[in-house]
């Protein structure tokens, strides 16, 4: 490809990669957990003009500081078996941590409510099949939040992909070079797989919606502390990802006090597609083929608009009676990248996707 045809400009394409709003369903919902990520949840839900009429959290000041600040006329609860006792909210968001999530989950399946989990999903693949089997089973749908998927730039670039702009995918390489030390004595610090499995889960998944046509292999990952971090998990880590005909890199270096950067590039038979910033909301995309460059102008923030787009996204699914795109079952291969890379980070041997049922513990 020559530089004069890398120079030349072409228009931009009109791809959906901004979240939906059913057009005329619009639920009760109901909050359990509400802790300071929540606060995003309800902005978007705010903004959208969904309706959340409950919420619950086993600290009543949580719910009520919820509740005053975003649906004032709200029930505030401490008991989930309560919030779940009423009949015209139909649709649970689950923000709790993943350790007290599934019996959560679990009650609001059999309570007949259609369910969006908090990600990371589960701990355990097989538990996570039995949650999607059972929400089959009571005939509700079940959803993660795989906020990331609705990242503006992660959104475009999945849609340029299924797109079929750039043809076959051969290589998905991610950069992400930033400070997560702000972690330091918060319940995160306790989470040994830190970095690899609550943070990089966004892009595991990720990969897991670019490479839809492709089987992985093999993962490779490593993961160790950087000098002088100063806190138990470990702060850097890598995965390397084996498919059939293609290749993905995920890197983390997540203690970087200063000079952050973040990058993806998507490379494919007929072009390329890349997207780099200073953080995730600050991307400049390019688009490059033998027609030319575009570099879309994208709108929109991960977060709080990532919330929308997974809480839209599980609601036009409900008014149009099919599977969510981030449903339970579509998530577990995005844990099962995930699980597998965080055992060979411990064995330092490759592992396949899918032989890994648990989070491993650390040894």
């Amino acid at each position: 490809m020559s530089q004069k045809t890398k120079s030349k400009q072409i228009a931009f394409p009109d791809l959906p990669y901004m979240p939906r709003d059913p057009k005329n369903y619009r639920p009760k919902i109901g909050l359990i957990g509400c802790g300071e990520i929540t606060d995003y949840h309800l902005q978007a839900y705010k903004a959208a003009g969904y309706q959340v009429a409950a919420f619950c959290d086993p600290k009543l000041e949580n719910a009520e500081k919820r509740r005053d600040k975003f649906y004032p006329d709200a029930k505030v609860f401490t008991d989930r078996s309560d919030l779940l006792k009423i009949d015209d909210i139909e649709v649970i968001d689950i923000a709790t941590h993943p350790e007290v999530r599934s019996p959560i989950t679990e009650d609001a399946l059999r309570a007949g409510k259609h369910a969006l989990s908090q990600k990371p999903f589960v701990l355990d693949i097989n538990e996570g099949k039995r949650l999607a089997d059972l929400a089959d089973q009571q005939g509700v749908l079940l959803a993660i939040n795989q906020n990331g998927r609705w990242a503006p730039h992660f959104s475009y670039l999945r849609e340029v992909v299924r797109a079929g702009l750039i043809g076959d995918v051969v290589g998905v390489h991610c950069g992400v070079h930033w400070d997560h030390s702000w972690t330091r004595g918060t319940e995160f610090e306790k989470i040994y797989h830190l970095i690899l499995y609550d943070f990089a889960i966004h892009w595991f998944d990720f990969l897991s919606t670019i490479m839809v046509s492709q089987t992985a292999q093999r993962v490779y990952a490593s993961a160790t502390q950087a000098a002088k971090q100063g806190m138990m998990p470990p702060l850097i880590a890598q995965a390397f990802v084996e498919y059939t005909s293609a290749q993905a890199s995920l890197v983390f270096d997540a203690y970087v006090p200063n000079g952050n950067w973040d990058q993806v590039l998507i490379s494919g038979s007929r072009g390329i597609v890349r997207s780099s910033g200073t953080d995730s909301d600050n991307q400049q995309i390019e688009i490059i083929t033998e027609k030319g460059t575009v570099s879309p102008k994208l709108e929109g923030t991960w977060f709080p608009d990532g919330f929308h787009g997974t809480m839209g996204e599980l609601l036009c699914a409900i008014e149009e009676k099919r599977q969510p795109s981030h449903s339970a079952r579509n998530n577990l291969s995005s844990l099962e990248l995930c699980f597998a890379a965080l055992e060979s980070s411990l064995s330092h041997q490759a592992v396949a996707p899918g032989t890994v049922q648990k989070i491993p513990e650390p040894r």
